[in-house]
C-alpha cells in the first residue's frame, strides 16, 4: 500500500475527518536524515499532522508546522501543501533513550520537551503569511496539535498520530487522523465521538496491521462517512542550486567577499533532504560579480 490521505465527512456533515498513511514518506526521511528511533517517532508524528493540515488548504497554498520544545531534539519542522507533498527535519536527529514511557512506547515527550510552542505558518498567497501559535501542552505532538487547532484556529479537533520503528531504526508504520467538529454539532454526536476516541487503538498499530486510511476512519468514527477526496502523499524537497545561489546573494557583498577570501568555497546542505551543494571560488566570484 502506498502513502495517501483521505478527507471525508460524517454524521450528516457535522464532522470533518482526515486519515493518512505516511510510512513510505517517513522511510525516505529517516534514511536521508539518519534519525534515531525516538526522533523518528517525534518527526513522523509532526509530518503526519502537517500532511493532514496541508490537505485543509487549496491550490498552491502551503504550511509549515514547527514544534519548538525545550527537549534535546531541538526544533522539529514539517512542511506540506495541498497536493500531498511533504518534508521535515529536526535540529538534532541523534537522540535516544532506551527507557519506554508508562505506556511502553518510545518516550517522545522526553525528547520534545513539555514547554515551548507550536507554530504554524500558512502561505495563502497573500502579501503576508498567516501565523498561529499555541503552547506545547504535553510534548506528545498529537495532543499539542489538538490544542493548537482547537484554541488557535477555533476548530474543536481530535488528533491521533503515531510511528512504529523497527529494531534497525527503519520505519515500520506511520500515520494519523484528525477529527473536527463543524459549527452547531449536536451534543449527542459529540458524546458519541468522545466515547469512541477514549478507547480507540493507537493509529500506528492500525497501520501496522495493514489498515488503510478508510478503515482507520471507520474505526475512529464508529460510523459511515463519505470520502470527499483522496491525495497521494510523497516526500518532496524544493531545494535546488538556484535557490542556494539566491540565498548566498542575499547575504550581500561583504559576506560573499569574506567567503571568497577566507574559505575560497562554500558547501550548503539542505536541512530537509540532506542534499549538498558545493560552490567553488569561481562560482562565488560569479555571484559576487552579479551583485
Amino acid at each position: 500500500m502506498k502513502d495517501y490521505l483521505i478527507r471525508g465527512m460524517a454524521y450528516d456533515g457535522h464532522v470533518r475527518a482526515f486519515a493518512v498513511r505516511t510510512t513510505d514518506t517517513m522511510r525516505e526521511i529517516q534514511k536521508r536524515l539518519d534519525t534515531w528511533p525516538i526522533v523518528s517517532a517525534a518527526l513522523g508524528r509532526t509530518v503526519s499532522a502537517a500532511a493532514m493540515m496541508g490537505a485543509m488548504l487549496k491550490g498552491d497554498e502551503r504550511l509549515t508546522v514547527i514544534v519548538r520544545g525545550n527537549g534535546p531534539v531541538g526544533q522539529i519542522v514539517a512542511d506540506a501543501n495541498a497536493r500531498g507533498e511533504v518534508r521535515g527535519y529536526v535540529h538534532n536527529p541523534h537522540v535516544h533513550y532506551d527507557e519506554k514511557n508508562a505506556q511502553g512506547k518510545l518516550d517522545v515527550r522526553r525528547v520534545v520537551g513539555t514547554e515551548g510552542s507550536i507554530i504554524v505558518t500558512k502561505d495563502l498567497g497573500l502579501k503576508e503569511p498567516y501565523q498561529g501559535t499555541s503552547p506545547i501542552v504535553s510534548g506528545e505532538i498529537g495532543e499539542d496539535i489538538t490544542y493548537y487547532l482547537t484554541v488557535s484556529e477555533q476548530v474543536p479537533s481530535a488528533v491521533g498520530v503515531g510511528v512504529l520503528v523497527n529494531p534497525n531504526n527503519t520505519i515500520k508504520a506511520s500515520g494519523g487522523f484528525i477529527i473536527q467538529l463543524m459549527p452547531n454539532t449536536p451534543e449527542s454526536i459529540i458524546e458519541k465521538l468522545e466515547q469512541k476516541l477514549a478507547v480507540v487503538r493507537p493509529v500506528s498499530t492500525m497501520i501496522d496491521e495493514g489498515m488503510a486510511p478508510e478503515e482507520i476512519l471507520k474505526e475512529v468514527l464508529g460510523a459511515d462517512f463519505m470520502v470527499l477526496n483522496k491525495i497521494d502523499i510523497v516526500f518532496s524537497c524544493h531545494c535546488s542550486l538556484e535557490r542556494v545561489q539566491r540565498a548566498l546573494i542575499s547575504l550581500g557583498k561583504e559576506e560573499l567577499d569574506a567567503m571568497i577570501n577566507e574559505q575560497g568555497e562554500a558547501e550548503i546542505t539542505c536541512h530537509f533532504c540532506n542534499e549538498k551543494y558545493h560552490l567553488n571560488k569561481e562560482d562565488l566570484e560569479n555571484l559576487r560579480a552579479n551583485l
